[in-house]
C-alpha cells in the first residue's frame, strides 16, 4: 500500500477510534454512581456531565495551547548547553488549527483524553463534594494540570525527549495515558479526598473504617464493559498518534488490552476469594479497571504474555491499595479512584519499562524513563494538585454541609431524587 494510503487509512482509523472513548466516560460514570448510596446517584451521574463539558471547554480555551504537539511552538529552558521543553505557546480556541492536520486529531484526541481524566476525582469526592467546587477544580485540572504533564509526555516535553538528550532509553513512553490520564486523574483524586475529609460515619470514633456498600453492583459491573470499548479506542488511537503505530498493530492493542482487564478481574476476584471467602463484586470490578489503567502506558508495545502479568500486578494491587488506604491513611474513596487509576496507572508506566519492545520508542535504559515519569507524577503532579485544590477550597467550599449529607447530594444539592420511592432514611438521621 503507498505510503500515502497508509497514512489516510491510519488517519480515518484514528478518527473512528477516538469516537470510542465517550463510552469510557459512560462506563465510569456508571460505576462512581452505583458504587454510592441511592441518595447521591443522579447527582454522581449529572456531575459527571458537568465535568466532562467542563474540561472540555477548558481545554479547547486554553489546555491545548499549553500541551502543544511534537515539534509546535514552546517555552523552553536552558540548561547544560541543552534547551528543555516545558510548556507548549500555541494559541487559544484551536486558532490556526488546520483542521485536516495530524495536530487536529491530537487535539481532538486531547480534548477527550482530558474529559476522561477529569471525570476520576469524581469517585473520590462522592456524596460531599459540591457541584460548583467540581466544576471550578475540573477547570484549573483543565487548564492547567493535565496539559502540563501531557505537554511534558505527548508534546514533545522534557519527559519525551530524555532519550534525546540524556540518553535514557527512548524518552518517556505512554502509549495510551496511564501517566498522563489515569495516574494524573487518580493523584487529583487523592488531593481532592484529603481536602474533603472523610464522609460521615465513615470512621469509627476508634478510627476504624466502616462498610458504606454502594446501592447497585448491576451499575457498577455493567460500567466495565462500556469502559472496555472505550479503552480500546484510547489506546489505539494514542498509539497511532503519539507513536507513528500502524493500523495492522490495532488488533494487538485490543487483544492486549482485553487481556490485562481480564487478567486483573481475575486477580482481584482470587485474592478477594482467598482473604473473605467469597469474591467481592466491587472490588473486582475496581480491578478490571485497574487493568485498563495499567495496559493504557504499553498495550501497543507489549506481546499478550507481557500483559497478561500486568493485568495481574495490578488486580492484586488494587485489593490492598484499597484497605491500605482506609486503614492506615483514613482516606475515604467511595469509587475506589485513587487505588484503580492512580496505582493501577503508575504501576502500568512502571511496568512498560520493563515489559514490551516497540522498535524505535524502547531503547535500552527504559525502565529509567518511566521511573522518572512515575516520580514526575508523584514528586510534581500531586503536590500541585494538592496545593490548587486546598486554595480553591478557601475560596468556594468543597464540601456540603453536615445536613446536606444525612439529606443526600440529591435533594441536597438538585432537589429531586433519583429513586423517588426511596425518600427516608432514618438510620443515618439516627446516627450522632
Amino acid at each position: 500500500m503507498p505510503a500515502k494510503v497508509l497514512a489516510e487509512s491510519a488517519t480515518e482509523l484514528c478518527g473512528l477510534l477516538i469516537l470510542l472513548i465517550p463510552l469510557a466516560y459512560a462506563g465510569l460514570a456508571l460505576m462512581n454512581s452505583g458504587l454510592g448510596r441511592s441518595r447521591s446517584a443522579l447527582h454522581s451521574m449529572l456531575a459527571s456531565l458537568i465535568v466532562i463539558g467542563v474540561a472540555a471547554i477548558v481545554y479547547v480555551i486554553c489546555g491545548f495551547a499549553w500541551q502543544g504537539v511534537p515539534g509546535g511552538a514552546a517555552y523552553a529552558v536552558a540548561t547544560g548547553g541543552k534547551s528543555w521543553n516545558w510548556i507548549g505557546s500555541g494559541r487559544f480556541f484551536f486558532a490556526g488549527l488546520d483542521a485536516s492536520s495530524p495536530a487536529a486529531l491530537m487535539a481532538c484526541f486531547g480534548m477527550f483524553a482530558c474529559a476522561l481524566a477529569a471525570m476520576v476525582p469524581l469517585g473520590a469526592g462522592a456524596e460531599r463534594w459540591r457541584l460548583s467546587a467540581a466544576a471550578l477544580s475540573t477547570i484549573v485540572f483543565a487548564g492547567w494540570t493535565f496539559p502540563l504533564f501531557a505537554h511534558w509526555a505527548w508534546g514533545g516535553g522534557w519527559l519525551a525527549s530524555l532519550g534525546f538528550f540524556s540518553g535514557i532509553g527512548g524518552g518517556y513512553a505512554d502509549a495510551g495515558g496511564a501517566g498522563v490520564i489515569q495516574a494524573a486523574g487518580g493523584l487529583s483524586a487523592l488531593s481532592i479526598a484529603w481536602v474533603l475529609g472523610p464522609r460521615r460515619a465513615k470512621f469509627s470514633q476508634e478510627g476504624f473504617p466502616m462498610a458504606l456498600p454502594g446501592h447497585n453492583a448491576v451499575f457498577t459491573t455493567f460500567g466495565c464493559f462500556l469502559a472496555l470499548i472505550g479503552w480500546f479506542g484510547l489506546n489505539s488511537s494514542a498509539a497511532i498518534l503519539f507513536y507513528g503505530a500502524q493500523p495492522a498493530r490495532v488488533p494487538l492493542i485490543a487483544v492486549n488490552t482485553m487481556l490485562t482487564a481480564f487478567s486483573a478481574l481475575l486477580a482481584a476476584a482470587i485474592v478477594t476469594r482467598t482473604r473473605f471467602g467469597k469474591p467481592d463484586a466491587s472490588l473486582s470490578a475496581n480491578g478490571f479497571i485497574a487493568g485498563l489503567a495499567a495496559s493504557s502506558a504499553g498495550a501497543a508495545f507489549q506481546v499478550p504474555a507481557e500483559t497478561l502479568i500486568v493485568g495481574l500486578v495490578a488486580g492484586a494491587l488494587v485489593t490492598f491499595s484499597v484497605e491500605w488506604l482506609e486503614l492506615y491513611l483514613k482516606i475515604d474513596d467511595p469509587s475506589g479512584s485513587i487505588s484503580v487509576h492512580a496505582v493501577g496507572g503508575l504501576w502500568g508506566v512502571i511496568a512498560a519499562g520493563f515489559l514490551g519492545k516497540f522498535p524505535g520508542v524502547f531503547n535500552d535504559g527504559q525502565w529509567l524513563a518511566q521511573v522518572i515519569g512515575a516520580a514526575t507524577l508523584v514528586g510534581f503532579v500531586f503536590p500541585l494538585a494538592y496545593a490548587s485544590n486546598w486554595i480553591l477550597s478557601r475560596i468556594v467550599p468543597y464540601r456540603v454541609p453536615l445536613d446536606g449529607e444525612r439529606q443526600g447530594m440529591d435533594l441536597h444539592e438538585l432537589g429531586a431524587n433519583a429513586y423517588p420511592e426511596l425518600v427516608s432514611h432514618l438510620e443515618d438521621f439516627q446516627q450522632r
